[in-house]
């Protein structure tokens, strides 16, 4: 990504000893970026974290956990069953009339989040040289995920099209199948770019994906955070539940990232590898908040398009901003991020050295989108924004960069 280059050698001035999977990894641009932000105490749209906290009662739900001692101690391996229940009937809810739905049992299991749902997944599915197709740019935990597994990436270029908005090329993903392709790893609604895929699009993915006997992993965790179209689970098409593994999480939808709850849904023989892993990585995690996410599971539909409207709103706001700015915004149908293009503004067209100086030119941190590339060249000049942020925060966000 957009670190350092660990070194394989053996060390003698205390630099990390990295294997050669992990050669390429450093430090996250994540942690990179948000740590400008506090050091010179710019306003950070790098990272997608809320800076509010979610609702009051799931809050109190947690608090009432750890007063009654429930969780405190290690919960079961497979998530506690409150909550499996919850993830159940909370599909059942949303997706049932797509004819999905999960035995809470025997095909639900709950995670240290979405990333440890998808390095597990990764690791219980994959043999060392197996192939995995992913859309970049994508987030940067799925390349280490395949590298750790000891898969070989192969990505598939979303680009933008006319209307501004992300698409993805269904030839060159089917090109990109070969005898050793293992499974696609698939995001949508699409971080960074907000990317929904269509109907069609899902279509021909499980079309190819019984063709070529692939299985699908599929991160999910903004399902709720759709603002044109809709979100349509993968595993709802047909003949693809037996070979899809559907991970989200709760950090996105209840402005809980902190918690890092997270569960996947798969059949057993899938969500059986998957476990498989899980279990010598965190083992159980997050035990009273297991229970306050439970309740969250189950707030009226008036939270889901109250958090859905508000983030619209925002989207909108800091979109709005950015074109008056002189950046080329690309709208996002979904989740909290804006990618802009730098290249009307003049000056440099490289997005790492951009973000590198915008929080002493501008007081504000966003990240170059090129890290998310094999193919940097691709997403050199783009810049990426979160607008899961306070109003107040983005109109000054806004101010600040009009006044650069």
């Amino acid at each position: 990504m957009c670190a350092m280059t660990a070194s394989t050698e053996p060390a003698t001035d205390g630099r990390p000893l990295l294997n050669r999977r992990l050669a390429e990894f450093g430090t996250t641009i994540f942690a990179e970026m948000s740590a400008l932000a506090q050091r010179t105490g710019a306003l950070n749209l790098g990272q997608g974290f809320p800076d509010t906290d979610g609702p009051e009662e799931v809050r109190e739900a947690a608090v009432r956990a750890l007063r009654d001692g429930r969780g405190n101690q290690y919960p079961p391996g497979p998530g506690v069953p409150e909550l499996r229940q919850a993830v159940a009937a909370h599909q059942e809810r949303f997706y049932g009339h797509l004819g999905l739905g999960w035995d809470p049992d025997r095909e639900v299991l709950v995670t240290a989040g979405a990333t440890e749902a998808i390095a597990a997944a990764l690791l219980g599915l994959l043999e060392p040289g197996d192939e995995v197709i992913a859309l970049e740019p994508y987030y940067d935990s799925y390349a280490a995920g395949i590298a750790m597994a000891g898969g070989t990436r192969v990505p598939v270029t979303l680009r933008p099209g006319a209307d501004g908005a992300y698409h993805l090329d269904l030839d060159e993903l089917r090109d990109a199948v070969t005898p050793r392709t293992r499974l696609i790893l698939l995001n949508t609604p699409h971080n960074p770019t907000g990317t929904v895929l269509r109907r069609e699009e899902l279509a021909a993915i499980a079309e190819l994906c019984h063709e070529r006997d692939l299985l699908a992993v599929t991160d999910e965790v903004y399902e709720h955070l759709v603002f044109d179209g809709e979100h349509l689970p993968l595993a709802s098409f047909p003949g693809m539940r037996e070979r899809t593994v559907s991970i989200s999480s709760a950090g996105k939808t209840f402005s809980f990232t902190g918690w890092k709850v997270g569960w996947v849904t798969a059949p057993p023989e899938l969500l059986t590898a998957v476990r498989s892993a899980k279990q010598y990585l965190t083992y159980v995690s997050a035990g009273p908040f297991q229970y306050a996410v439970a309740e969250a599971l189950r707030l009226p539909e008036s939270y889901y398009t109250g958090l859905r409207d508000d983030l619209r709103d925002k989207r909108d706001l800091l979109s709005a901003g950015l074109a008056e700015a002189g950046f080329r915004v690309h709208r996002p149908a979904g989740t909290y991020f804006v990618t802009a293009d730098i290249r009307p503004l003049g000056g440099t067209a490289d997005g790492l050295d951009f973000c590198l100086g915008l929080p002493e030119r501008c007081g504000v941190v966003a990240v170059p989108t090129q890290v998310f590339y094999d193919h940097r060249e691709e997403g050199a000049s783009l810049v990426r924004f979160a607008f899961c942020k306070r109003r107040e925060v983005l109109k000054e966000a806004v101010a600040r960069l009009q006044a650069r």
